[in-house]
């Protein structure tokens, strides 16, 4: 019996079909911009292809795909950033070697409220807002009103990402609100008219919501070399892992994958 996918971010959800009997189940954990859509859409269409195929995926940030795979409860990590070096010691200290797939680019896409005027913002614009050096919207442009801001949590991979390539490492302001995914953050932005937030390019469309040019390089997937804020995403396998992570891996990069991978708001590597 087929069951229905449930695809909850932050949460984890099965993605199955036939008999788990005739194959090993994949648990997949870590990043939520890899997790919310990508993964859940490459799972389901593995699975028409393999039967007997079962995925858990978890899509609770990426900082938690390291461990998981260290400790044994995942097969496959999605991380939105690189493995930290102290990452990569704490599987070296176990004996194991953690083995990195590009899996696609991503752009990390500044949202607004649609009642906003503030089209284009550079990148000196953007450090200061999110430093907090810049407090309200009249000081670039907008209408008066005091700026909220709206983050990924710390476990985050785009937290960090964010962090480093548009802040220069400096904290967050004090005041930011910490969402656990881009959908939430997308949903806060819509609500709030002075609201500014950080988001995947997967989702930085949707109701009440619009994005920010950079510089005047607006945030869409063939000006991906040139906006400021583009990165890769990755997965990361034990070298001593599961077949069948391996080959889903292979499949997400492949030819199938890859016209996933743009039907669902990323760039191919």
């Amino acid at each position: 019996m087929k069951l229905p996918l449930l695809a909850r971010t932050g949460l984890m959800f099965a993605v199955m079909a036939g008999s788990t009997s005739l194959g090993q189940v994949i648990r997949i954990k870590g990043s939520d911009t890899l997790g919310a859509k990508l993964v859940p859409a490459l799972a389901e269409s593995y699975k028409s292809q393999h039967e007997g195929s079962s995925f858990e995926i978890s899509a609770e940030g990426s900082a938690v795909a390291f461990p998981a795979l260290v400790n044994g409860t995942a097969d496959l990590g999605m991380s939105s950033r690189k493995a930290t070096a102290q990452e990569l010691a704490a599987a070296n200290a176990k004996g194991l070697k953690l083995v990195e797939t590009v899996a696609c680019h991503d752009m990390i896409v500044v949202i607004v409220n649609k009642a906003n005027k503030v089209k284009s913002l550079t990148k000196d614009q953007i450090s200061k807002i999110f430093t907090g050096a810049v407090k309200d919207w009249s000081e670039v442009g907008g209408a008066p009103g005091t700026i909220s801001i709206y983050t990924r949590n710390t476990a985050s991979g785009t937290y960090k990402d964010w962090q480093a390539l548009a802040m220069a490492g400096k904290d967050y302001a004090p005041g930011s609100q910490k969402l656990a995914g881009s959908e939430q953050v997308g949903e806060e932005v819509s609500k709030n008219k002075n609201g500014i937030g950080y988001v995947g390019l997967a989702y930085s469309e949707g109701p009440g919501i619009r994005s920010v040019s950079i510089g005047g390089v607006a945030p869409v997937a063939e000006k991906a070399k040139e906006y400021a804020y583009s990165r890769a995403c990755y997965y990361y396998h034990r070298e001593d892992g599961l077949p069948a992570a391996k080959d889903f891996v292979a499949y997400a990069i492949g030819e199938e994958g890859k016209k996933l991978a743009v039907k669902n708001g990323f760039v191919p590597d």
